[in-house]
């Protein structure tokens, strides 16, 4: 049997498309997923975790985030979210499947997975950005007498309490872990920091700060950059004293050129204030029990967090396929499509944050497949039913 349409990653930009494809275009996609359950990698957050964009307007196609969760869900909010937007929204995922590759058919496409392989007329990878988690090749890291671990697998403070611990990263996972760490961890936590982030609040006087992010989005690059830098030099003081200067390139250059997603700076910043976090230079080796960093000084801590991000992992699934730039990312992403019958999508870094993107992406999407499965069987288009209002669940 021969899907029409195979959508691998069950996470929100897939579960999106699935449905736009069930509801608007009456194609009953499959979605297959490595892991047991929906938006895996939601799952795996640390204790704590908040959405950084306002629920409001961060829900999927076709049904709203519980206004009971807040202006900022949690981890588990979101999760209990995805459960219920798989079920009520009738989609046909298929978990526990290891997609190793995909390849071109005689009528299409062959995904490979798990020893066997789907027929598909059409594919979509939405296996999203944070698919495999990396450590930079430090030299030296294997003679580290510490610990070593990766956000990933940080669950909380209290196994570090007393602890000497420095952060890697300056994004929002490094802030996020640093604050917890003020709670139990020895005095002051420190964050290596390579590159110094865009700092931002949350809200701006009670307005969740993304709210203006779509009419930003369409200013100028210039013009968005340098508004950016005079709102946080008005909103944070001036850092550089604290070891966090203003960043060279400006906020929306940075996230177009180098995917540098903002960092939200409301606990972040009175903590290096007061002296709780210091902010130390960038980690350049590891030597026994020391951390050698970019400044010639040298730190002994006991336990190294590494929030230094994820690798989308692509290549073992289309690495042939000349689909992939030299960094491995998509060469195309969106409705535009990678190739025919081939489509790459969630892996941009929007200013509008992540959910609301694969909320606008969903529907030009499924219009993209449907469309070439037409212009494949040379059929006309058919009547479409009404989408289905949005189903409030407060």
């Amino acid at each position: 049997m021969t899907e029409q349409v195979v959508i691998v990653g069950a996470g929100p930009c897939g579960l999106a498309i699935a449905r736009q494809l069930r509801h608007e275009q009456k194609i009953d996609a499959l979605v297959l997923d490595r892991a047991d359950a929906p938006a895996s990698s939601w799952r795996r957050r640390y204790d704590g975790f908040r959405l950084n964009t306002c629920g409001l307007w961060s829900h999927l196609p076709g049904q709203r985030i519980p206004l009971r969760y807040g202006r900022w869900p949690e981890r588990d909010d979101m999760v209990a979210y995805f459960d219920d937007y798989a079920a009520r929204q009738g989609l046909r995922i298929r978990f526990g499947v290891n997609v190793t590759g995909i390849s071109r058919a005689e009528n299409g496409w062959a995904v490979h997975a798990d020893g066997c392989v789907v027929a598909a007329e059409a594919v979509v990878v939405a296996t999203g950005n944070y698919h495999t988690p990396t450590l930079p090749a430090w030299p030296g890291l294997e003679t580290f007498t510490g610990t070593v671990l990766h956000s990933e697998d940080y669950r909380n403070a209290a196994p570090f309490a007393g602890r000497d611990v420095l952060v890697v990263g300056a994004g929002n996972s490094a802030a996020d872990i640093a604050v917890q760490l003020t709670r139990t961890a020895a005095r002051p936590v420190r964050m290596a920091v390579r590159t110094p982030p865009h700092l931002v609040p949350r809200a701006a006087a009670g307005i969740p700060i993304d709210a203006f992010s779509a009419g930003f989005d369409r200013l100028p690059v210039p013009v968005l950059d340098h508004a950016a830098a005079v709102f946080r030099r008005a909103w944070f003081g001036d850092l550089t004293g604290a070891g966090l200067p203003q960043p060279r390139r400006g906020i929306y250059t940075a996230l177009l050129r180098d995917e540098q997603v903002p960092t939200l700076g409301d606990q972040l910043v009175p903590r290096v204030k007061a002296g709780e976090i210091e902010i130390v230079a960038r980690v350049e080796a590891f030597d026994g029990d020391r951390v050698l960093l970019a400044d010639g000084t040298a730190l002994t801590p006991q336990v190294v967090v590494a929030a230094t991000g994820y690798r989308r992992g692509l290549e073992p699934l289309v690495g042939e396929l000349a689909v992939l730039d030299d960094d491995g990312r998509p060469r195309v992403n969106g409705p535009a499509g990678a190739a025919p019958g081939l489509w790459f999508a969630g892996f941009d870094e929007p200013l509008v944050g992540p959910l609301q993107s694969f909320r606008w992406q969903a529907t030009p999407m499924a219009a993209a497949i449907t469309q070439y499965l037409r212009d494949e069987k040379h059929c006309p288009p058919t009547d479409q039913d009404q989408e289905p209002p949005i189903v409030d669940r407060v």
